[in-house]
């Protein structure tokens, strides 16, 4: 886990040190990535799958 603080109601949560938004992800300083589908690679090789709503729940443009 990274030394430093954030100013945030949830001070120990690691925060993004690198954003990559063109590919859909973000490193965070703790070392793990957050992917922009919710899915999340943790530093330990643990993985969070995505979240996704069903597809009922989701609206569509047209």
């Amino acid at each position: 886990m990274c030394s430093h603080r954030t100013p945030t109601h949830d001070s120990g949560a690691p925060h993004i040190v690198a954003a990559h938004p063109e590919q859909g992800w973000s490193l965070l300083c703790d070392g793990g990535i957050v992917f922009d589908d919710t899915g999340e690679l943790h530093a330990d090789g643990s993985v969070v799958p995505p979240h996704r709503a069903p597809a009922e729940r989701q609206t569509v443009a047209v």
